[in-house]
């Protein structure tokens, strides 16, 4: 097998040229280089192959059937060559700027989240780039990604907004939950007398989730509606309510016994959360270097 060099790929360009121009006298102004210069080329190269490429004299310039298939490839290669170093020059590229990120709230305890990953890899690869983080609704940072305040958001998006492109990233556990003051703290019941227990009582929904809390627990009215799930932890541990809460976020108060986790596994639902960037529009540096870092991340971790 052949194993090229530097060189090789200059009598390969020396031989393009020929071909495009038509021959070796045509050839010289392009190349710069007298007809005996090209001609030793031209001889080196073929040496180099081991093939004919192509013929010239008094009949005139006129590649062989080896030097058309030597020329096709060559083509090939020179693009594929061109195309390594615009994509290692994009590499390269001091990326600077700001990265305005969007998140929903309460996911700093979510040991599922690529975010603290992705951002040690992205700051970690010395980019100039200053982040700005916004904490909103789903509702917020869909709209804050179609009018361009926010390059990229993450988070649970139960609908789907025209303009918006969404990739899966992963699923967010939930519990349904309730406070040390509530009467089911102490309640023994299990399985389907337990859910006839939760309908008797005040129940907190997130807004943004479409009934979807209700609907899981076959209940047509909620007794309060949140827009963060800060509000609903708080309605909760008042013991005046119950509802659905993050697993990772409610942990802590678990522990402390201030709730108490209703119906483990029986009970429980999932969040998937997406990333969503505007459809459309051709992302800057900053965040194309970011969502590939996000995309290392998550499969590291063996998400998407």
């Amino acid at each position: 097998m052949i194993q090229l060099h530097d060189v090789d790929l200059k009598l390969l360009r020396v031989f393009t040229t020929i071909v495009r121009c038509g021959g070796f006298s045509a050839a010289q102004a392009a190349l710069n280089a007298g007809q005996s210069t090209i001609s030793e080329q031209m001889t080196h190269l073929e040496t180099r192959l081991g093939v004919k490429l192509c013929q010239r004299g008094r009949s005139g310039f006129r590649l062989t059937e080896q030097g058309v298939a030597i020329h096709e490839a060559t083509l090939r290669l020179l693009s594929a060559v061109e195309s390594f170093c615009m994509d290692a020059d994009v590499l390269k590229q001091h990326i600077s700027g700001k990265l305005n990120l969007g998140i929903i709230d309460s996911t700093l305890t979510d040991t599922a989240s690529p975010l603290p990953r992705t951002t040690q890899r992205f700051v970690s690869r010395g980019h100039d780039a200053h982040l700005h983080i916004y904490i909103g609704t789903p509702a917020e940072l869909e709209e804050r990604v179609l009018d361009s305040r926010l390059h990229l958001a993450i988070g649970h998006f139960p609908l789907r907004v025209p303009g918006l492109s969404y990739l899966p990233l992963y699923d967010e556990a939930l519990g349904l939950y309730c406070g040390r003051r509530h009467p089911l703290y102490a309640s023994k019941a299990a399985n389907g007398r337990l859910l006839e227990e939760v309908r008797q009582c005040h129940i907190v929904v997130r807004g943004y989730m479409q009934q979807y809390d209700l609907e899981q627990l076959g209940i047509t009215k909620a007794a309060a509606t949140v827009e963060n799930i800060e509000a609903a932890a708080i309605l909760i541990i008042s013991g005046a309510y119950i509802g659905f809460l993050p697993v990772h976020f409610a942990e802590q108060w678990v522990k402390t016994g201030e709730m108490r986790r209703l119906g483990a596994n029986t009970l429980d639902l999932t969040s998937p959360f997406d990333v969503i960037t505007r459809r459309g529009v051709t992302p800057p540096p900053i965040l194309r270097a970011f969502l590939e870092d996000l995309n290392t991340c998550m499969h590291q971790a063996g998400g998407v």
